[in-house]
């Protein structure tokens, strides 16, 4: 399908001074002007769903999918982001990753829930996740890739099937490929701050760095995504410093939280091996 190369320069001033509404404060504190709509951001995460629904194959474990969404509801609670209703879903695979897409749906694999140890792990994982959606980082590269003009249509419900099939499947391979090193950043910084926030030991994010690195010190053409960014190179070293310097702010009782490594270890017990 052929997009129009431009827009004339009214139709511009018109699209951005309509959607001027729609600029919003990410966790950075930086104003980002945000050509999606919370509503059509939504209709996109139902459509990204499903595509992950059709192609994968979802843990149905009640208990399981009952403590993730107690968890990821209480991270969200105290989060700058509630305007979305955001679901919890487990995909039963040994890959080791975790993915959020648009309008707040956040996955995570069994591989990933084995790989872990404790709740506040699993709330460190869940918080970062959680970040990227308030931050609109799938939202933001969408805009950047696709541009002004596909943007346009998608914005005012003008977009074909196939621009809307191949706008999910670039958020898609953003979210499940990864974000930039600002992006990543991001999500590390407001990742401790929501997890502590929601009640839960930050140092769940250092552990999670430290099972990610011994548990998977293997080739990183072996490793998936997830796996690679919490590889030991200098990179993730810098994440590890930062978020090393972060949680040493937080006072004694705050790092003296119980991490809920037995209950965590019952749960693990019942997820396919």
């Amino acid at each position: 399908m052929k997009f129009k190369a431009h827009l004339s320069f009214s139709l511009i001033v018109l699209l951005f001074a309509s959607l001027f509404s729609c600029a919003t404060t990410g966790p950075g504190g930086e104003r980002d002007l945000i050509l999606i709509s919370t509503e059509q951001e939504k209709q996109l995460g139902r459509e990204f769903d499903q595509q992950v629904r059709a192609e994968s194959k979802i843990y149905t474990n009640e208990q399981w999918n009952n403590y993730f969404n107690e968890i990821g509801q209480r991270i969200v609670a105290v989060s700058d982001r509630k305007d979305l209703d955001y679901t919890f879903t487990i995909i039963e695979s040994d890959d080791v990753n975790a993915f959020a897409v648009p309008g707040g749906y956040i996955y995570i694999y069994t591989g990933l829930l084995n790989v872990m140890e404790n709740e506040a792990q699993l709330a460190a994982v869940t918080s970062h996740e959680i970040s990227h959606v308030v931050a609109r980082h799938t939202v933001k590269r969408l805009q950047q890739v696709l541009g002004i003009s596909l943007l346009y249509q998608i914005v005012m419900g003008e977009a074909s099937s196939d621009a809307m099939d191949a706008a999910i499947g670039l958020g898609l391979n953003i979210a499940l490929s990864g974000y930039s090193r600002d992006y990543e950043r991001e999500a590390d910084q407001y990742g401790v701050f929501y997890m502590e926030k929601a009640g839960y030991n930050p140092e769940g994010a250092l552990g999670l760095f430290n099972e990610m690195q011994e548990a998977h010190g293997g080739a990183s053409d072996e490793r998936s995504f997830f796996e690679n960014i919490f590889a030991s190179h200098p990179e993730t070293q810098e994440r590890i410093n930062n978020v090393e310097e972060q949680i040493s702010q937080y006072p004694r009782e705050v790092l003296s939280r119980d991490k809920n490594h037995d209950k965590y270890q019952q749960m693990k017990a019942l997820l396919p091996q």
